[in-house]
C-alpha cells in the first residue's frame, strides 16, 4: 500500500505529519473525495476486512467502500504517517437493537499528545473531522452530533438529525477481529440485513451531504432536507457517477430489485398507518 497513491486519491497536497492539524484534514480529505459505497454487497461480490484488499478496491480502482473497508484503509494510511491507531468494534443503532449490533461498525482510536481522539471516515454521512474522546456537542459544517458517555466503559455517538444511522455506541478496546468477521459476514449475507435488502451510497460534497436509499435520492444541508425518486435505470447509473462518482454501469441490473425493495417498503408503511 502506497501512501503517496493514497494522498492522490483523495487530493492531499500537504505535507503530512503525526499531529491533529494532519488528522483533521486527512480525515476531511477523505470524507469528501470517497463515498460510502456498500454496491458490493447488493452484486453479491465478496469483501474484505483486509486493508490491503481495501487499498486495491478504493485507491487502485477508484471506488468507494463501508466502514470495514473506509476505516480500515484510513487507519493503515494513518499509521504509515506515523499516527498510533487502535481498531475498535462499533455497534451500529444498537440503542434500537442491542448487543447484538456490536462489531457491526469499525471504528477508529487515534492517539494525540492532547489525549485520545475518534476518527471515523466510515459512518457515511457522519462527522467530517475527528473529535476528542471527550463527552459533549460536536458541530461540523452547521451539522450538530454529539458524543455521550453512556457509563464507565460505553460511548454512544449521536449523528446528525437526518442521518442515516442515529447513532453508534462503542468501547475504548481493541477490537476482536473474529467478531468484525462475524458481523461483517452477517451485514454482507443475512436477509434482514439492511445492506441486502437496499443499495447505499453517501457522500459529502462540500458542506451539502447526498444520500441514496434504493429509489430515493436525498440532498441534505443543514436543517435541510431534499428529495425525488430515481425515475429509471439510466437515471440510477448516472446519480451513481455524477453525484457519487462512482462509475458503475453493471448497477442497471439491480433496478428491478431496487424498484421491488421500494414497493415493499411503501406497502409496509402504508399499512403501519392504516393499523395505527
Amino acid at each position: 500500500m502506497d501512501l503517496q497513491a493514497y494522498l492522490d486519491r483523495i487530493g492531499f497536497t500537504d505535507p503530512v505529519r503525526p499531529d491533529a492539524a494532519t488528522l483533521r484534514a486527512l480525515h476531511r480529505a477523505h470524507m469528501q473525495a470517497i463515498p460510502y459505497d456498500s454496491l458490493d454487497v447488493q452484486f453479491g461480490r465478496p469483501v474484505s476486512l483486509d486493508p490491503a484488499a481495501a487499498y486495491e478496491k478504493i485507491v487502485v480502482r477508484g471506488r468507494g467502500g463501508w466502514c470495514y473497508e473506509m476505516n480500515g484503509l484510513f487507519g493503515a494510511m494513518l499509521q504509515k504517517v506515523g499516527f498510533k491507531v487502535t481498531r475498535m468494534a462499533g455497534a451500529a443503532m444498537r440503542e434500537q437493537r442491542g448487543d447484538f449490533m456490536i462489531g457491526s461498525h469499525l471504528v477508529l482510536l487515534v492517539e494525540l499528545p492532547q489525549g485520545p481522539w475518534i476518527a471515523d471516515v466510515g459512518f457515511g454521512d457522519g462527522a467530517l473531522e475527528p473529535f476528542p474522546l471527550a463527552a459533549g456537542p460536536l458541530v461540523f459544517e452547521g451539522y450538530d452530533f454529539r458524543l455521550e458517555a453512556l457509563d464507565d466503559r460505553w460511548w454512544r455517538f449521536h449523528n446528525h438529525e437526518f442521518g442515516g444511522a442515529k447513532s453508534f455506541d462503542f468501547v475504548v478496546e481493541p477490537a476482536d477481529p473474529a467478531l468484525l468477521q462475524e458481523k461483517c459476514d452477517w451485514l454482507h449475507d443475512a436477509p434482514e440485513s439492511p445492506f441486502v435488502q437496499n443499495l447505499i451510497c453517501q457522500r459529502y460534497r462540500g458542506d451539502e451531504i447526498r444520500q441514496l436509499l434504493g429509489r430515493t435520492y436525498r440532498q441534505i444541508r443543514p436543517g435541510v432536507r431534499e428529495e425525488r425518486l430515481i425515475e429509471d435505470a439510466d437515471d440510477l447509473v448516472a446519480v451513481l457517477r455524477d453525484d457519487f462518482g462512482l462509475d458503475v454501469p453493471e448497477v442497471a441490473a439491480l433496478w428491478p430489485r431496487v424498484v421491488a425493495r421500494h414497493e415493499q417498503v411503501m406497502a409496509e408503511a402504508a399499512k403501519a398507518a392504516a393499523d395505527a
